[in-house]
């Protein structure tokens, strides 16, 4: 019980773990179209679905973010990726849309607790010259999960039913939990080269006080803006597919997956190193990486939607996926770095709370209530990139703010 893994070991595990919670959280978007058959559901309740996986998921992080600064982080994750598994394997029993929703809530609420302790665990593994690179490999696991989870649901759905898709996804879960129990986890703030944040336990005052802070909140609000588009653009993706070009199921969420997993990997590897580099000569070298790599991302997004050829359209949205998982690893680090180490579980919490409750709770059933609306899901879609013009704004301003900057918060706050 007392021996502790090597920080290559503990990302590589935390990443493997985190690969399991995009696959389960994407399913969902393969199998929208067999569900909603089954349920006899309209699109704006199928996206009440992701709706209330969200509610699940920001509602409980800063529950899960005040408790990832104050006791073991290790038990928190084991909590959370059984929490979630077992959601997701009920989700494929569920007979009813309420008893799902019921269901996919507490999903979310197994991974609120997952990501607000992890990243915060990896973050006191890795010095700050080795963060950006670390936490670029963790987050890789949300376009490579996302692609299995859309390429695994599609399959098992055309094969089986939508309902054996949940419950062979989320099996795995139940047992993985276990993984890092055995061992000792990382003092917080040992990265950093001191114990005091180790020491100094932040209190409810100080977690507000991160509202306070215009580099983590401009990063926050950016992110937001984000969140909504991508929420929306994953769930809506493979449907978008299906009728507006005449795809088959099958086909359509193999093309997402497979396109997630290709310009994920390349976008989150390559715009993480070149941030990193960017960085090393500019301090503000992360923050102009996700600022700029959005705005080139937002033409393409609406080339995309809107081009009548299926190929064309195809085409632009890899190439704008591609820049838009630019910024997974540096918006990550920028918002740890943003606060005192003693604050990291907190500043996750509050960037999900945010992210969530403004951004992707929304997007999905707004957007499906305007294809209601307007009959035309094409249509529906093109409020994402004007999302995505937000963000990028957002950024901007933090890159200018970033690059005046003097002296960057290193020491734990203290309170009285």
């Amino acid at each position: 019980m007392n021996r502790r893994l090597s920080p290559a070991w503990t990302l590589a595990i935390l990443t493997g773990l985190n690969l399991f919670n995009y696959i389960d959280r994407f399913v969902l978007s393969a199998v929208l179209t067999p569900l909603k058959e089954e349920l006899k559901i309209s699109d704006g309740q199928v996206g009440r679905i992701a709706t209330a996986f969200m509610i699940g998921y920001f509602v409980t992080s800063p529950i899960f973010g005040y408790l990832g600064d104050r006791m073991p982080r290790k038990w928190l994750i084991a909590v959370g990726i059984f929490v979630w598994s077992l959601g997701t394997v009920l989700t494929g029993f569920a007979p009813t849309l309420g008893i799902l929703l019921a269901f996919r809530a507490l999903v979310g609420l197994g991974e609120a607790s997952y990501a607000t302790t992890s990243p915060s665990l990896i973050s006191d593994n890795f010095a700050a010259t080795k963060r950006n690179f670390a936490l670029t490999v963790f987050y890789v696991a949300i376009p490579v999960g996302a692609a299995l989870g859309n390429i695994f649901g599609g399959l098992i759905a055309e094969h089986y039913s939508w309902r054996h898709a949940f419950i062979w996804t989320g099996a795995p879960g139940l047992i993985l939990a276990l993984v890092l129990l055995p061992f000792k986890e990382t003092e917080r703030g040992a990265a950093d080269g001191t114990r005091a944040a180790d020491r100094i336990k932040p209190s409810l005052a100080d977690v507000v006080k991160l509202f306070w802070l215009p580099k983590f909140m401009l990063v926050v609000l950016g992110y937001t803006a984000y969140t909504f588009a991508l929420g929306a653009f994953g769930t809506w993706g493979p449907t978008f597919f299906v009728r507006v070009h005449g795809m088959a199921l099958t086909p359509a969420s193999t093309f997402f997956g497979t396109m997630t997993v290709i310009t994920g990997l390349l976008g989150t590897f390559i715009g993480g190193y070149l941030a990193g580099v960017w960085q090393k000569y500019n301090r503000a070298g992360y923050a102009w990486t996700i600022a700029l790599s959005v705005l080139i991302s937002v033409p393409l997004v609406v080339l995309s939607f809107t081009l009548p050829n299926q190929l064309a359209a195809q085409a632009c949205m890899a190439v704008a996926m591609f820049f838009l998982w630019f910024s997974t690893g540096p918006v990550n680090t920028i918002t740890l770095e943003a606060v005192p180490a003693n604050l990291h579980a907190s500043a996750m919490a509050v960037s999900i709370f945010m992210i969530h409750l403004f951004g992707d709770l929304w997007s999905s059933e707004i957007v499906g209530h305007l294809s209601d609306l307007w009959h035309s899901l094409q249509k529906a879609v093109l409020i994402l990139p004007v999302a995505l013009l937000v963000a990028a704004g957002f950024w901007l301003v933090l890159a200018i703010r970033t690059q005046r900057e003097k002296t960057p918060v290193t020491e734990p706050v203290a309170h009285a």
